[in-house]
């Protein structure tokens, strides 16, 4: 018998179930098995080929000086090895000159910046720092709140308070009817202050909002550093579509007077430079902040990837002499405006966004038919899953049901919504704009 049939001969057999059953089971937090919202979508709209406006990658290239910066990091010998924890030097170096500037103070790389494998690990870096678990620790987010921030709060044993942005009724704007500005949704300072207790640590702040696209004001973000200092809490800002805004400033609440000692202002070079495969990131603060923030990371993945480190420092460099950020935003402000344009030829109202590259879709109008069948995995999540399966199946254009960035108390507020990404070539506005027309008779007949 030759050496490989042995092998084979004593390859265990998987455990019956019975033996399966009495093995250690998997945590609560892990053990579902429920599709996340991405690849359900994903999955979806394979199925019928839809144009790709759901999930928020970029559909065209990277600029080349930005591509070339990767390929020259790679070739270097020396760049190819563990980066030391904090991050590469001159990426280090970078990050303090561009937030000195902003900031208006001087940011010490060796103390008051980190840099992480991605925006998403410098959050549950933070978390896990300053969260313990069995302790009841809370942090407040506002809804609607990207989908990461809840597992990584509960990962590092806190729990999440949710706190909803709405129009206000007095505003009298039915955003079924008309079309509405991201600026129209506000924070409540009342509402925020009566979540807010003895076991709340954190106050998570997104400017510019992911999926609104609100850009949060100097006086609105003044509000919210109030309520944190009455109550004495961290405020972790996550400002990843900083450069992604269009006619309005954006304003870090770092640079507010008395804010920078309680905040860590979080970014990303995948949104700033359209890589988000790159998954570099970094947290900017007060010594005291980073400091614990960084002992996590050392332990969540020690170091962040060195030659795309090397890369996103080159592109720094040369992104203030090609005025990249200024000719970005107005290639992304076309964007918008373009897909703005086929839903008012199409008659669907929309939440106009003042920043990042999400526009929030009004479907109430679209009514589903009764006997519309729906598989298991959508009935179960409920309506507004129903309606962006609905459109993708029918319209042939992807969107992501913004319910999933909502506790379920408030996932009313989100129902007849479809959250689109505008990070997309001509090419595919122009399939959108030529699918979108079955919708847009749909509509007519049904009126």
């Amino acid at each position: 018998m030759s050496a490989q049939h042995t092998r084979k001969a004593h390859t265990p057999a998987p455990p019956a179930e019975s033996a399966r059953s009495k093995l250690p089971q998997p945590s609560s937090a892990y053990a579902s098995t429920q599709l996340d919202v991405w690849t359900m979508m994903n999955q979806v709209s394979a199925s019928v080929n839809a144009v790709s406006l759901g999930q928020g990658y970029m559909s065209f290239p990277p600029k080349d000086f930005v591509k070339a910066a990767a390929q020259a990091a790679l070739a270097e010998n020396s760049n190819n090895q563990y980066a030391p924890t904090r991050g590469r030097q001159e990426l280090l170096r970078q990050i303090s000159l561009r937030f000195s500037e902003r900031f208006g103070r001087p940011i010490d790389p060796a103390t008051e910046i980190s840099v992480h494998a991605g925006a998403n690990e410098a959050l549950l870096s933070v978390f896990t720092a300053f969260l313990e678990h069995g302790m009841g620790h809370e942090v407040i987010l506002m809804e609607p709140a990207f989908d990461q921030y809840t597992p990584n709060i509960v990962m590092a044993g806190g729990k999440p308070v949710y706190v909803p942005l709405r129009i206000p009724s007095e505003s009298k704007k039915d955003p079924a009817r008309h079309v509405v500005s991201s600026s129209d949704w506000k924070l409540d300072i009342a509402e925020l202050e009566s979540a807010i207790n003895e076991n709340t640590r954190i106050v998570v702040l997104n400017t510019p909002h992911n999926p609104v696209g609100k850009v949060f004001t100097h006086h609105e973000l003044a509000a919210i550093g109030a309520v944190a200092e009455r109550h004495n809490l961290l405020i972790l800002s996550d400002e990843v579509y900083e450069h992604l805004t269009y006619d309005v400033e954006h304003v870090s609440i770092a640079t507010l007077p008395g804010m920078w000692d309680r905040t860590v202002t979080v970014g990303s070079a995948g949104k700033l430079f359209g890589v988000t495969g790159w998954r570099v990131g970094w947290a900017v603060g007060p010594s005291h902040l980073i400091t614990p923030a960084l002992s996590a990371h050392t332990r969540i993945v020690f170091s962040t990837n060195t030659p795309l480190q090397e890369a996103v420092a080159t592109v720094f460099h040369q992104a203030r002499d090609n005025d990249f950020f200024n000719i970005q935003r107005a290639e992304y402000q076309r964007r918008r405006d373009r897909l703005m344009a086929i839903f008012d030829d199409i008659g669907l109202p929309y939440v106009v966004p003042d920043g990042t590259y999400y526009l929030m879709v009004n479907a109430s109008s679209m009514k589903i038919p009764s006997d519309y069948h729906f598989p298991d995995f959508i009935e179960e999540r409920g309506h507004n899953f129903k309606l962006v399966y609905f459109f993708i199946k029918e319209f042939g254009v992807s969107g992501i049901p913004p319910a999933e960035f909502y506790s379920d108390p408030h996932k009313d507020l989100a129902e007849n919504y479809i959250r689109f990404a505008f990070c997309k070539t001509d090419e595919g506005f122009d399939d959108a704009e030529k699918a979108l027309q079955k919708l847009k008779a749909y509509l007519k007949a049904a009126n």
